[in-house]
């Protein structure tokens, strides 16, 4: 009689089905390396342990509906197995990419019925939950509140933005972070050496070269590195050789992919260090923040809409022309497009990082709109209204208005808030670049009235 679990224990540790040899020899390096215990795991040491929140989970042996948001390749879908394997728990697994709510009704069912026979809910690992409209993500509400299903959702966007309020409020967001590049190196080593799942028994070297090529190209994704390093193998191979050196993972990577979701949170991250820099007067930082950008596939319409904005809010008036000079590469990067659109790109970030600051513009409308909220319609004194006919003319419109041309220096003193409001200050300049003369101006102007 033969000792291999069946299937259905295999489901309730969290297990695949048992493969073939010949199946486990064709996958993939990476998914051959996946980790087969905890202990086995590398990375996200703020998660496991003594202490920490996934550690404490599991060492408590309590399940908890969790998010994993964290980058390609950085250990989600092999959690969530080792999560529901160590609590010995059912598991299902569904990619919202393609699958609906008729899947999901499939693994409730199944998940009811061994819920009833032994009292364990079931782990539902939901690859890619931002995948799931609002229809989709409201099937799974009930299920998750009455236990039957142990919902773990794997995202790379930020949940807050993807998961729905109800949903969310019942899981626990784990946040995993890209593998450092020790954690790659150590993955890299063990699948070199591995003679069973890893390429050990090709008795292949690793030149420290190559070593550290496949480490830089893998950005912290463990997927990326094992397929470069398998490619590597290949290539190593055809050439009948025993040493991996740089040039075959050059090969291998071809062009590097750097890590950039257009629609997802790096992207945002991206651009927030790039206006930082911009803000911080660092022209080289905004640099290379564009580089990154423009060698992703950004939008360059983008990049530069952004620098408009950024010409109005963050330099003002302190350097007018910042404002001219971002609207000019927007027309520029239009006119001319990609590659020599990012000429002109490269010279606004360098005006716009180098000009001086002023955020007072910015505060003035912002501090404007907080009184017209608190203060609601006040009515518009008498003259400073519009008189195009006799009788509001004789209801003293526009009366006692001083038109401020026909005064030395173009200046009156004059009144132009409504009462209630009157001397409010909402506008004060910095003394910063062109805006210290306006600053000068408006004092001398402030100090006849």
């Amino acid at each position: 009689m033969s000792h291999e679990p069946d299937l259905f224990t295999r489901a309730r540790r969290g297990e695949a089905a048992p493969a073939t040899a010949s199946a486990r020899r064709s996958a993939p390096l990476a998914e051959r390396m996946r980790p087969a215990t905890l202990d086995e795991f590398v990375g996200q040491a703020h998660l496991l342990g003594p202490g920490r929140v996934l550690g404490e989970m599991l060492g408590g042996g309590y399940a908890h509906s969790l998010v994993l948001w964290g980058p390609p390749g950085s250990g989600k879908t092999t959690l969530a197995r080792l999560v529901a394997k160590r609590l010995d728990l059912p598991f299902a697994a569904l990619s919202a990419v393609n699958a609906g709510v008729k899947d999901v009704r499939a693994v409730v069912e199944r998940a009811e019925h061994d819920l009833a026979m032994n009292g364990r809910p079931t782990v539902l690992f939901l690859d890619e939950i931002h995948r799931f409209n609002k229809a989709q993500q409201d099937a799974l509400l009930p299920h998750v509140e009455k236990g039957t299903l142990v919902l773990v959702g794997a995202t790379t966007e930020n949940p807050s933005f993807e998961v729905i309020s109800p949903l969310l409020s019942r899981m626990r967001v784990l946040t995993l972070e890209p593998l450092t590049d020790a954690d790659i190196g150590a993955l890299l080593d063990r699948a070199r050496a591995d003679p069973e799942r890893g390429l050990g028994k090709r008795g292949l070297e690793l030149s420290s070269e190559a070593r550290e090529a496949l480490v830089a190209h893998a950005q912290g994704d463990a997927r990326v590195a094992l397929g470069a390093l398998e490619v590597s193998a290949e290539l190593v191979a055809q050439s009948r050789a025993k040493r991996i050196e740089a040039d075959h993972v050059v090969e291998a990577a071809q062009k590097r992919s750097l890590r950039y979701d257009r629609a997802g949170d790096e992207h945002y991250n991206v651009i927030s260090a790039f206006i930082k820099s911009l803000r911080g007067s660092d022209p080289d930082a905004a640099m290379y923040w564009l580089a990154r950008m423009l060698e992703a596939g950004e939008d360059p319409l983008f990049i530069a809409r952004r620098m408009v904005i950024f010409a109005a809010e963050d330099i003002g008036n302190a350097d007018p022309r910042a404002l001219q000079v971002a609207l000019s590469v927007k027309d520029a990067v239009h006119f001319v497009g990609l590659p020599e659109g990012r000429i002109p790109l490269a010279q606004g970030v360098t005006f716009l990082a180098t000009a001086p600051k002023s955020n007072a513009s910015l505060l003035a409308i912002g501090s404007a709109v907080d009184e017209v909220r608190r203060s609601g319609t006040l009515p518009v004194p008498l003259h400073l209204r519009n008189a195009p006919t006799p009788l509001m003319k004789a209801e003293g419109y526009g009366r006692d208005y001083r038109y401020p041309h026909d005064h030395a220096g173009h200046h009156v003193e004059e009144e132009y808030l409504p009462e209630p409001v009157r001397g409010r200050r909402f506008y004060e300049p910095s003394d910063q670049g062109e805006e210290g003369e306006i600053r000068e101006r408006l004092e001398r102007w402030r100090r006849r009235s």
